[in-house]
């Protein structure tokens, strides 16, 4: 059984910096893809970014050039490591897990089997 478990979240001022953590167990797949999603109150789950083992990486235009996501195999972890952070980047972060998720569709959640409970990020102006 896959569990995803997503920690980091925490209430930072604009500006600040924060590190997200993913880590996946009973993952039995050769291959994964690995996304980060987030969604605030009243408003639809949005990808923010994706990593494969492929080398594929994505990133929402919103965060690019603050957002870095980056992985360790050994350890089956993938971090989001966000700056220059502002109010509109708050919100309940999501760390999703697949097999394999095609590049059309790596920001729709629909597109990976595994999910994470969330951790809450903050961003106080």
């Amino acid at each position: 059984q896959v569990q995803v478990v997503e920690s980091g979240g925490d209430s930072v001022q604009a500006g600040g910096s924060l590190r997200l953590s993913c880590e996946v167990s009973g993952y039995t797949y050769s291959s994964a893809c690995m996304g980060w999603f987030r969604q605030a109150p009243g408003k639809e789950r949005e990808g923010v970014a994706m990593l494969c083992t492929d080398g594929r990486t994505y990133y929402a235009d919103s965060v690019k050039g603050r957002f870095t996501v980056s992985q360790d195999n050994a350890k089956n972890s993938m971090y989001l490591q966000m700056s220059s952070l502002k109010p509109e980047d708050a919100a309940m972060y999501y760390c999703a897990a697949d097999g394999w998720v095609p590049t059309s569709r790596w920001a729709d959640p629909r597109a990976y089997a595994h999910w994470g409970q969330g951790t809450r990020v903050t961003v106080s102006s």
